[in-house]
């Protein structure tokens, strides 16, 4: 029977709550109209397909009872427990992932803000989250997802110090009056995502500094995260990732990153020979190799750092020629042409690979022959770099795909692709390491499994993205 729970009781709520898995939200409806249908006629109800938390509200309407809010304090505030729902994809080896970051609640413009975690609004609504886990299938009506799995989550203390560094990040950046500037890259678990597209609704003044506008913002915890929590807290798919947290020399007052940029520097000035045999390992020259000397640096023995994959940290470790130079650019994943040409700049790969992600920058210069321990910084693509540059470039390879690629057949095959001199941050190149290319001039080369179907028909070798070496160098020297 609906509504049959004491809101006054977490055990009760959550009980009720637990009868959702299984059931699809046009199972909620039916049973809802069959209790209280009006005149023997069942009230219709659509989901538009493009507003997100609709699912949120009509369990609130249907299934627990109340009218849907914008209240700071939580959902069920006598117990408090906020209700929240979200999806997961299905992937291809039939594991099940998050499906986006999880929305908490908005960020205002209009008033301070609160300097003290714990009596904000958005340490109401995450102490105790009654998480609420759907299906996403876009080949069905949003009405027949299937509900999964219901569960309670509370964050660890450990959790709760990052979302607190992050917290303050977030809320030094609005002080400063730079809420326009906000990227969701600039913190670990906790992150400010845009809320609401680019029209002009969703762009208010800020209440600092020179009242800039700035698109609406809502407090969420990062995709990263919401995997970590669905794989560890719902499936107990527990995982061996290794915890630096409990390595650092941590205190209240000292944030994460800066512990962790502490920690890497008292190696500075070492060379990589002289660190591997501090560290036990082995001197290897290759990609795997520095990357596991960086996580080693941490106390890390393997290659999984726990706070960095709940956070999407990418580690990169850099190597700095005596002159300067940077030689190589550094590749992103492969893409599928048919997918790409579909994609709108802030739904794209590329948009939230960068958006998502926060990169620790473990930079080697050559002295003298010998790679020496530089300096070690974390680093997100600042805001106009990704939404005007970066935009500028994906979008100009993304007509020239739709417009169609020009292929020029020689001793190699030349292109009309934007090159790395078109764009100072990104271009394409190929994937493989092997070419492949069908064309309808009749040319043909290689393993079609090399090669990317474009949108004409013919087959060209499968790219990436690659972000360019010049504009890895002004980062590493700015």
């Amino acid at each position: 029977m609906l509504y049959n729970y004491d809101d006054s009781s977490e055990e009760s709520i959550f009980n009720y709550a637990k009868e959702l898995e299984n059931k699809t939200f046009r199972d909620i409806k039916n049973e809802y109209d069959s209790q209280y249908k009006v005149n023997q006629e069942t009230v219709p109800y659509t989901l538009n397909e493009k507003a997100k938390g609709q699912l949120g509200g009509f369990l609130e309407q249907f299934y627990f009872g109340y009218k849907p809010n914008s209240d700071q304090m939580a959902d069920f505030d006598k117990v408090g427990i906020e209700l929240k729902q979200t999806p997961l994809n299905l992937l291809k080896n039939g594991k099940y992932a998050a499906g986006e970051r999880l929305s908490i609640t908005n960020i205002s413009y209009k008033e301070p803000v609160n300097d003290f975690f714990y009596e904000s609004h958005l340490y109401n609504k995450i102490k105790k989250i009654l998480l609420v886990q759907y299906l996403r299938d876009k080949t069905i009506e949003r009405l027949d997802y299937v509900i999964k799995f219901v569960t309670l989550f509370t964050p660890s203390n450990h959790d709760l110090k990052i979302i607190i560094d992050d917290y303050n990040t977030i809320n030094n950046k609005i002080k400063a009056g730079l809420a326009h500037e906000i990227s969701e890259g600039d913190t670990f678990y906790l992150g400010a995502c845009t809320k609401g597209s680019n029209a002009i609704n969703s762009i208010k003044p800020q209440f600092y500094g020179d009242n800039i506008p700035a698109r609406k913002r809502n407090f969420c915890l990062k995709n990263s995260y919401m995997n970590y929590v669905l794989n560890n807290y719902v499936l107990n798919n527990k995982e061996s990732e290794e915890s630096i947290i409990k390595n650092l020399d941590l205190t209240e007052d000292t944030p994460f990153d800066d512990a962790v940029i502490e920690k890497i520097n008292q190696y500075k000035g070492m060379t990589d020979i002289d660190i591997a045999l501090k560290l036990g390992k082995d001197y290897k020259e290759n990609k795997a190799f520095w990357y596991s000397l960086s996580l080693g640096m941490l106390g890390i023995k393997s290659n999984r750092a726990l706070e960095f994959v709940k956070s999407n940290v990418i580690v990169k470790t850099v190597r700095v020629e005596s002159d300067g130079n940077i030689n190589e650019h550094i590749s992103l994943k492969q893409f599928k042409f048919s997918d790409f040409i579909k994609e709108e700049w802030e739904e794209s790969k590329l948009y939230n690979y960068f958006i998502e992600s926060r990169f620790l920058f473990v930079i080697f210069k050559n002295i003298d022959g010998k790679y020496h321990l530089d300096r070690t910084f974390f680093w997100n693509m600042p805001y106009d770099d990704l939404n005007n540059i970066a935009y500028s470039g994906w979008k100009n390879i993304q007509d020239t795909v739709k417009n169609g690629v020009v292929f020029k057949v020689g001793e190699k095959v030349g292109n009309s692709l934007p090159k790395s001199k078109d764009n100072p941050i990104i271009h394409i190149r190929p994937h493989s390491k092997k070419s492949a290319y069908k064309l309808n001039s009749g040319f043909v080369k290689g393993d079609l499994r090399d090669a990317n179907q474009l949108p004409n028909g013919e087959w060209m070798t499968t790219q990436s993205f690659w972000i360019n070496s010049k504009y890895m160098k002004k980062i590493i020297n700015q």
